[in-house]
């Protein structure tokens, strides 16, 4: 693995470990201000829990989990996407600078969310980077390819040999009569 990958994964992860331990640890901290976001959406997943605090944990948790994985570069891939799953209604909750209505605050809850729409785009880019492989697409294509190749090779090979060996049995079973 390459120094910036080494590196820039858990640093990119600290942010998510540490507010995840954090929601946690005193989800009722964050649960009103997630309120909003949080009803619309376990209305129509039924799959999440009915009380916001218990959506708010697993967020949290999640985001802990994902974060821990992709520091320590384990399914780096599969852990950016998870947080970046979890740090969207993380965003719309908490900084929702439209609705701020003192100056000071709607800068600040502005400064958030563009901070927190940054570090999406930082966990798209993780979410794409395969470390110098070839993506799992990229090498399916390509075998195709080449069983294609080497069917066909196999296939002018065979018909190849076939006419002469058939020539030579035909001669044989003349002579043997």
């Amino acid at each position: 693995m390459s120094l910036l990958r080494t590196v820039g994964r858990p640093m990119l992860a600290s942010m998510f470990i540490s507010g995840g331990l954090n929601t946690l640890r005193a989800p009722e901290e964050v649960a009103p201000v997630a309120e909003p976001v949080v009803e619309p959406v376990t209305e129509r997943v039924d799959a999440l829990p009915d009380r916001t605090e218990q959506v708010v944990r697993l967020n949290g948790a999640v985001q802990v989990v994902a974060g821990l994985l992709l520091g320590s570069g384990r399914l780096p891939r599969l852990a950016a996407l998870a947080i970046a799953g979890t740090l969207v209604p993380t965003t719309l909750a908490g900084h929702r600078f439209w609705e701020a209505e003192d100056p000071e605050e709607r800068a600040q809850q502005r400064i958030h969310f563009f901070k927190n729409l940054s570090m999406l785009g930082g966990l798209l880019i993780a979410a794409d980077d395969t470390a110098g492989a070839p993506s799992l697409a990229w090498r399916g294509r390509h075998a195709a390819h080449d069983l294609r190749r080497d069917a066909h090779l196999v296939s002018r090979s065979v018909r190849a040999t076939a006419r002469p060996a058939a020539a030579v049995g035909g001669a044989r079973a003349k002579l043997a009569h």
